[in-house]
Parts: structure tokens; C-alpha cells; sequence
């Protein structure tokens, strides 16, 4: 069994901004991840598997719903303790991440902040422990990055809802218990329901044939004349803003998982480099490897400051939708180049399940898509510097 020897880059000593707390969450997400996700992972992603066993492991480090109020269940952490979260998972795997972000960010979140009292007290807390999982369901198969083209509409029928639709690339979809779920009503208002595992005309089938996120359950949610509770309905928020308030919180985390990935590459390569002898030396000693590996750790650090801050402005309640997207399209895209860069550090060695990297580069390149692809992000900030909407 492979031994995970991961050590953290730290090139500009942030751990010195981080809380007492903020290191110990960090570190008991780090250890878990060591002992329970590095030795399998490869494993897993080889038979494009989800370890089901994991989700235990990441109910006890708080990686579900870690900003959630501990009456729900939550562990009422701060928002860069609940990064650090997600950047120490996604250094094990962006699909283990995912899971965690899902569950967190896009089940956990809406029913916090737009149930009412009853649904919180139903779900949250099983939630938290992993007793239940969730998925979250806003992209169609003709509707993505213009998720307000949806589709997927119920109908009022007096003592129910009557919900019909489908939604595509659902992490979690496969072995979800509830689903919320983006629809809109007669009126053509989005609103979020919470979709039970069970409900008649309620499906999940599984997407199969993935190169990337191999270790992540992925699915669809379809909805054929599912009768769905009033009281099933989130009452809070409607409209579009309701599950881009979601996608907000998720591509935050997401800003800092892929610093983790870009770690673990950078890691992998920086010890291979110093390990490997071509023409009588270690190849870290050759100028153009010194090259790679100083500009990795240079956009690492960028990414981390990025992050940090954005972090501290969440903590205030401050940080703007286009700002969390510029950290995610950059963090992102940072993340990718190193994958990419410490591969070709590996050179062959650099393709195989030996080596995390390749995993992690297809891994990225589902991440770069999803929570807003690449472009669309790149729009977002142009939209918030000009005033002008080059969406239409």
C-alpha cells in the first residue's frame, strides 16, 4: 500500500494568518485523508468507483456542512475553515471534494437559508452525520450555463405538486436519498423542492464511460408526474438567485479545493525531481525544471492569498458573486497548468496510477467545466468592470 508523504507548501507562511482552530480543522481533514482516501483512491478511480465507505470518514471531519449552526448539526466553523476543508480533500481527489461540496454547499446550504424551521430540523442533521445524502438538480441536458432555460416545471394539483423534467451531470445522483431540485412553477418562477428517494416516478440512473472524476458518482434526475409534498417546497427564496446563491457557496469552496489539487502535483513533482538522476544529476537541478517548479509554487501562492481573502470577506458577509468567481476561474486554471507542467516533470512515469497527477488533471478538467465553466466566469467579471452584459 502506497505511503502518502505529502507535505504542504507554505512560501509566504499564511499558517501565521490562520485561527488556532483553523490549523486544527486543517489538519484532522489532512490526517483523515492520509489514512483513508490516498491509499484507495487510485484504486477506486481505476474501476470508476465511489468509495461508499468514505462518507462516514467525512461526516466525522466535518467536511458536511461545516458553516451549518450546530443545532442542525453543523460544526459552526468559519468560511475559511470550511476551505480548508475542501482543499485538503481535493488534495486526496476533485471527486471526493465534490461529494463533500454537494452535500455542503448545494443540499445543505438551501435548506439552511431558504427552508423553513420544519425542514431544517428534518434534514439538516442527518444530513451532517451522512445518514442522508443529497444531490442538487439545475442543469438540463439543452440547458447549462443558461440554467434559467430550464425546462423542468411542476404543476399546483391542490394537495401536491405534480414534477416533471430532467436534470444531467448530478454528482451524487446515484445514491442520493433527497434531492433539491430547480423547476418552475405555472407562473415560470424557479423554485426548490426537496425530491425523496422513493417518490414515485423519481429516478437516478448513473453516467457511465467518464475519463474524469472516476472516484465521483455521477448521474441524472428524472422526474416523470412525481407527486411531490407541499411542504416539500423551499419557502424562502425563488427565482434564479435562490440556486446561484448555492452555486456561489460551492464555487467558494471550489476556489479552495483546487489549490489542493495543484499542491499534491506540485508535491509529487518536487520529489520526484530531487529523486530522479539523468546525466549524472538530479533533474532539480536542471534549468528548466527549476523553471517549472518555481513558477508552480509562485501561482500556488498567488491562489492561496486569493483565497485567504476571499475567505475573510465571506467571514463578513462581503464577498461578491463575480469575486468568487474570479477565484474559482483563476484557482482553477492554476490548478490545471501545474497538472499538466508536473506531468511532464513525471515524463512517462508521470501517466500512470503510480503518480496521483493524471488523475488530478482529468479530474480538473471536469472542475474547470462545472459550477460555471472557464468562460462563463471570465463574463461574470467582464460584466461586473464594464456594467455590460455580453451574455445575449
Amino acid at each position: 500500500m502506497k505511503t502518502d508523504l505529502f507535505e504542504s507548501p507554505d512560501y509566504y507562511n499564511l499558517d501565521e494568518l490562520l485561527s488556532e482552530e483553523q490549523k486544527l480543522v486543517r489538519e484532522a481533514a489532512r490526517d483523515w485523508v492520509k489514512k483513508d482516501i490516498s491509499p484507495i483512491i487510485e484504486s477506486y478511480s481505476q474501476k470508476a468507483e465511489f468509495p461508499k465507505q468514505i462518507i462516514k470518514g467525512l461526516a466525522n471531519i466535518g467536511a458536511f456542512g461545516p458553516y451549518i449552526p450546530e443545532n442542525y448539526g453543523g460544526a459552526g466553523l468559519d468560511q475559511i475553515s470550511y476551505g480548508l476543508i475542501m482543499q485538503e480533500i481535493e488534495r486526496g481527489d476533485s471527486g471526493v471534494r465534490s461529494t463533500a461540496s454537494v452535500q455542503s454547499s448545494l443540499v445543505m446550504f438551501p435548506i439552511w437559508k431558504y427552508g423553513n424551521e420544519e425542514q431544517r430540523q428534518k434534514y439538516l442533521p442527518k444530513l451532517s452525520t451522512g445518514e442522508y445524502m443529497g444531490a442538487f438538480g439545475l442543469t438540463e441536458p439543452d440547458h447549462g450555463s443558461n440554467p434559467g432555460g430550464m425546462t423542468s416545471n411542476y404543476k399546483d394539483m391542490g394537495d401536491h405538486f405534480l414534477l416533471n423534467g430532467a436534470k444531467l451531470w448530478i454528482s451524487n445522483a446515484p445514491f442520493c436519498d433527497i434531492a433539491i431540485v430547480w423547476a418552475k412553477d405555472e407562473n415560470g418562477r424557479i423554485n426548490g423542492l426537496i425530491v425523496e428517494r422513493g417518490m414515485e416516478g423519481f429516478s437516478t440512473p448513473e453516467t457511465h464511460n467518464k475519463w474524469s472524476l472516476r472516484a465521483s458518482a455521477t448521474g441524472e434526475l428524472i422526474f416523470q408526474d412525481v407527486k411531490v409534498p407541499k411542504e416539500n417546497l423551499l419557502p424562502n427564496k425563488s427565482g434564479l438567485g435562490a440556486p446561484l446563491g448555492c452555486l456561489d457557496s460551492a464555487r467558494y469552496g471550489i476556489s479552495w479545493g483546487a489549490i489542493g489539487a495543484a499542491m499534491d502535483c506540485y508535491d509529487t513533482a518536487l520529489r520526484y525531481a530531487k529523486e530522479r538522476i539523468q546525466f549524472d544529476k538530479p533533474i532539480a537541478g536542471f534549468q528548466l525544471q527549476q523553471k517549472k517548479l518555481a513558477e508552480m509554487i509562485t501561482e500556488i501562492t498567488k491562489a492561496q492569498l486569493l483565497a485567504f481573502r476571499l475567505g475573510q470577506l465571506k467571514n463578513k458577509d462581503k464577498a461578491s458573486s463575480a469575486q468568487i468567481s474570479m477565484a474559482k476561474r483563476n484557482n482553477v486554471e492554476m490548478a490545471l497548468k501545474i497538472a499538466r507542467d508536473a506531468r511532464q516533470i513525471l515524463g512517462g512515469m508521470g501517466i500512470t496510477g503510480d503518480y496521483s497527477i493524471m488523475r488530478h488533471m482529468m479530474n480538473l478538467e471536469s472542475v474547470v467545466t462545472y459550477e460555471g465553466t472557464h468562460d462563463i466566469h471570465l463574463l461574470i467579471t467582464g460584466l461586473d468592470i464594464t456594467g455590460i452584459n455580453a451574455f445575449k
